[in-house]
């Protein structure tokens, strides 16, 4: 294992967890990385959104593979949302984990949701996971289990079985995005062998508080893009109607070009 991948899996401290930002381009990931976050993942629907593609159906595995490789040139640590790996083959999605670590990639997120609405057969999930691990060991996977995001009735039931099971093929994390309730992520924690990753929610529990029920990190998933996409609106409009307020956060064209510009890792 890199010093690299060492310093990815130490930021998962459950107590004191890890905010994560996602990206969907170069200059969101350059910004974010300006701006000092350690660590920077990738958003899917982001991904998808900005490429003109569907997410969820594997059709950005070129696209996140592009991205990628220019987000490997910042000087962050880079996870990327695989969806469910853009292939039911786990030899595939193992070859394109390889494909991402030999950028320099520390992490992968892999999804069990299908694109009808319903959970992947926990025994092919497991398969994945296994086949990752035999070929690219040092990555972290991040297991996700979208019991909650699907609104699935007794999604505890189904979360804790996947997730035990995904555990023990080899994921180092669990990610179960859709989660709120505070008694609930407090079960998730207290029940898995591995860090805990849920997402942000705008009103929802606070980093700290997350951290006290035992959350190792916190995603903002498609959140920042979709803040993004309103901005870009409000901006928009407020030029048509003339009540456009000077915006002391708003960086200059000289800002911008200096943080994507910043240079390559080390």
């Amino acid at each position: 294992m890199s010093d690299r991948h060492a310093a990815f899996r130490a930021l998962h401290r459950p107590g004191r967890p890890l905010v994560l930002p996602n990206a969907w381009d170069h200059a969101s990931g350059a910004a974010l990385a300006a701006a000092g976050h350690p660590a920077v993942g990738t958003t899917s629907l982001g991904v998808a959104a900005a490429a003109g593609r569907p997410d969820g159906l594997a059709a950005t595995a070129e696209e996140t593979l592009r991205l990628a490789e220019l987000l490997v040139r910042l000087p962050v640590l880079v996870t990327v949302d695989v969806e469910a790996g853009f292939s039911d083959d786990p030899s595939a999605v193992a070859g394109y984990a390889a494909e991402l670590a030999a950028l320099g990639v520390v992490g992968i997120n892999l999804e069990d949701g299908r694109p009808d609405g319903s959970l992947a057969d926990p025994a092919l999930v497991v398969a994945k996971i296994e086949a990752v691990r035999a070929r690219v060991p040092g990555l972290f996977v991040n297991a996700r289990t979208d019991a909650w995001w699907l609104g699935l009735p007794d999604p505890m039931e189904q979360a804790l079985p996947r997730a035990r099971a995904y555990r023990q093929a080899g994921a180092d994390g669990v990610f179960v995005p859709g989660v709120g309730d505070p008694a609930v992520v407090r079960r998730l924690a207290d029940a898995v062998d591995a860090p805990l990753n849920v997402l942000a929610q705008p009103g929802g529990p606070s980093p700290a508080a997350l951290g006290r029920l035992g959350v190792a990190r916190i995603s903002t998933g498609s959140l920042l893009f979709r803040a993004a996409l309103a901005a870009v609106v409000r901006t928009a409009d407020a030029v048509r109607t003339g009540v456009m307020e000077p915006d002391p956060a708003l960086p200059s064209y000289a800002e911008v070009q200096r943080m994507t510009a910043i240079g390559r890792r080390p």
